[in-house]
């Protein structure tokens, strides 16, 4: 008993503890509960102050705000409206002068109706004014407007022709005074300084024989050598009564001087039969084309002038066989290269182009038998393929007048080539060319109304022309001379210049009885 006594005593004594022990956590809760809310209501209300205090800071800054953008608002507003005033003042000003123009203007369309309606009136009465006065000029002078108005012209046209007479022969004074001496200066010096020679050139060549018995061996056997001959350079061989001579004949200088030099190579060989002039020919022609390199260097070296084609090279070295009016062209070319330099070192051009120019300006004839067209137009065209400069192509266009020349260069080249063309003994001419330009000369001149004759004279070099006094005066001579001179220049090809002497004479005869 006392077991389960001690027992129950313990487990009660247990059972107690844990109740005081529950009791006093459940004290100790509830204090800490307590704690807990107070300190809720400490912070709720410490949150609570914080926003109110907060809320009437951004209650501040907000009046503020406003306040200062009201005043800003103000302030713009304020301005707008004296801008507004501004130009409400600027646009009333506009207005009253616009009225003030306005009315103004009126007033001056008004004036200038009165004066247009004054001025009407008054050309009316102008008109019949003039009207009267014609009518009473007309009875007081016993011509008619339109008679009055020939008679004036008539007259007039007498004086002007006159003073245009007077005019021209002034001018012309003048121009010679200041150019003749400066223009015969340049001349005399360029030509001066250039020295050349000058030889005829024919359309023939002789090739001398040692005996006549060589005529024979060079005719062959039935003909079959010259034959040959003929056939291969297309010349022409005449073997006639010429003793230890035979002529090659050709228009085509090339061929003639390979004929030559074949014939020469047969006769100093002996041997003449179509094989062996074959071979001669083939000869001749290699040594034709080399001096037709070395010809066309040696003009490259005479006139200095640098960076050449070698095709043109080789069409200057043909040139030496080639000829105008019995004058070598390729000499020709060599000295109206030298002029022209001359000539542009006096005038202050350009002295490379110019030489360059000179030299090539008939480049044209060295191929103008074999392509259709002029030297000029053969010479442009081959400079183009070459690309020599536009200054020189355009020298070589105009040196015969076929455009006009539009630098001083191609003037230059144009005074050049008639200057070497010019030269005594430079040029010889066919007498039937000769005598159809003398005829051509003197009808030019009578082909005027007036003439009585026209003579040429000084070989062509000067036409003289007697008018008929009666139909002529001593104003319109001066007229007349030009007009000659002019039509001369436009239709006929001539070397040097022509001077037109225009002659009038009158003569009074009486007889005494």
């Amino acid at each position: 008993m006392q077991l389960w006594l001690a027992i129950v005593l313990i487990v009660v004594a247990f059972a107690a503890g844990f109740i005081i022990s529950a009791f006093r956590s459940e004290k100790g809760a509830e204090g800490v509960i307590r704690k807990a809310r107070e300190e809720e209501l400490r912070i709720i209300n410490d949150a609570t102050k914080s926003a109110e205090s907060k809320k009437r800071e951004a209650l501040v800054e907000a009046r503020e705000e406003i306040h200062k953008n009201r005043s800003e608002y103000e302030r713009e507003e304020k301005s707008r409206r004296s801008e507004l005033q501004k130009q409400e003042r600027r646009l009333q000003q506009k207005e009253e002068n616009l009225d003030r123009k306005t009315d103004t203007l009126e007033r001056k369309t008004e004036t200038l109706n009165q004066k247009i309606a004054a001025i009407e009136t008054q050309q009316e009465e102008i008109a019949l004014i003039k009207k009267s006065q014609l009518e009473m000029l007309e009875k007081v002078s016993g011509y008619t407007v339109d008679e009055a108005k020939a008679y004036l012209i008539n007259a007039l046209k007498d004086e002007v022709t006159h003073e245009m007479a007077v005019k021209v022969k002034e001018i012309e004074a003048q121009y010679k005074e200041e150019a003749e001496d400066r223009a015969r200066e340049i001349i005399v010096t360029a030509i001066q300084r250039c020295a050349a020679d000058h030889a005829s050139e024919v359309t023939v060549s002789v090739v001398p024989l040692p005996n006549d018995e060589m005529k024979g061996r060079i005719i062959g056997r039935e003909g079959r050598n010259i034959r040959s001959i003929e056939t291969l350079t297309g010349c022409d061989l005449i073997i006639d009564d010429t003793p230890e001579a035979i002529t090659v004949s050709s228009f085509d200088p090339v061929r003639r001087e390979i004929a030559r030099l074949t014939l020469e190579k047969l006769i100093a060989d002996g041997r003449i039969h179509p094989a062996r002039i074959e071979e001669m020919f083939a000869k001749a022609q290699k040594e034709v084309n080399a001096t037709i390199k070395s010809e066309g260097e040696r003009a490259i070296f005479e006139t200095n002038i640098h960076g050449v084609n070698q095709e043109i090279v080789k069409l200057l070295g043909r040139m030496k066989y080639r000829t105008s009016y019995g004058q070598n062209v390729l000499q020709h070319s060599i000295e109206v290269s030298h002029i022209a330099g001359l000539l542009a070192s006096e005038l202050g051009a350009d002295v490379n182009t110019a030489k360059r120019a000179g030299l090539l300006h008939d480049i044209g004839k060295s191929i103008d038998h074999e392509v259709e067209g002029s030297h000029i137009t053969i010479g442009v065209d081959i400079a183009r393929k070459y690309r020599e400069n536009e200054a020189v192509i355009h020298a070589i266009e105009a040196h015969h007048g076929d455009v006009e020349a539009r630098t001083l260069v191609a003037c230059i080249v144009q005074a050049a080539d008639a200057i070497s063309a010019s030269r005594p003994g430079a040029r010889r001419e066919n007498i039937e060319n000769y005598v159809k330009r003398l005829e051509k000369l003197e009808e030019i001149s009578k082909s005027f109304p007036g003439i009585a004759g026209s003579y040429a004279i000084q070989a062509g070099r000067e036409i003289r022309v007697m008018v008929k006094p009666e139909e002529v005066d001593e104003d319109h001579m001066v007229l007349l001379a030009r007009d000659i001179a002019k039509k001369i220049e436009e239709e006929l090809t001539y070397p040097g210049q022509i001077k037109v002497h225009v002659l009038r004479e009158t003569k009074a005869v009486e007889y005494a009885k």
